[in-house]
């Protein structure tokens, strides 16, 4: 059974056709994912709340590069915010280029660690880490040296803190989820 894998230098790989269908599926959760939020948070009265709490867009875009690589997590991170954004408005026109560059950060970061020799739980660690990096350097960029008065500097800690329930999630959620796509191609294979 073809299952997209190639072989180079004797490590099985994603093909380009299996890791595009990857970021097209990790695109669709980070527009459908938190629409979820976003209608639990108007059934509470909490609105938005709780997307920017649960981190919903983070968790495809995160998992397609721990499973499929650098290429389709950055691109995946790239795109979800920007087709979330056409359909649905979210997040804001004044976040957006913010959160493309940071969920570009977070699925290559993602993809880059997804062959390495560490537990999942650390990789996850690791991404968010140098996404909330990615992030908190673009901000500085913008107000400091661009002028930008659309975001403050205080959204880096603000957004840290209000998150701290998504990366808790990301820490259980993603691990499981890994390890059960592992376990079904080792049972495939």
């Amino acid at each position: 059974m073809n299952t997209g894998f190639v072989k180079t230098a004797g490590k099985a790989h994603l093909s380009l056709k299996a890791q595009t269908l990857a970021a097209a599926a990790a695109v669709a959760g980070a527009v459908v994912l938190p629409q979820f939020f976003h209608a639990a948070g108007a059934a509470v009265g909490a609105g938005t709340a709780l997307g920017e709490v649960f981190l919903p867009m983070h968790l495809p875009i995160i998992l397609v590069g721990l499973l499929a690589g650098p290429f389709a997590g950055a691109v995946s991170g790239l795109l979800g915010p920007l087709a979330s954004f056409a359909l649905s408005g979210m997040p804001g026109a004044a976040m957006l280029p913010f959160m493309m560059i940071e969920l570009c950060a977070y699925g290559l970061f993602a993809g880059l660690l997804h062959n390495g020799k560490m537990p999942t739980l650390a990789k996850v660690a690791l991404t968010q880490i140098a996404g909330r990096a990615v992030r908190a350097a673009v901000i500085l960029i913008a107000v400091y040296a661009l002028g930008n008065e659309a975001v403050r500097v205080s959204a880096i800690w603000l957004s840290i803190r209000a998150g701290m329930y998504g990366l808790a999630l990301q820490w259980i959620l993603l691990p499981l989820i890994v390890s059960g796509v592992e376990r079904l191609k080792r049972n495939e294979g």
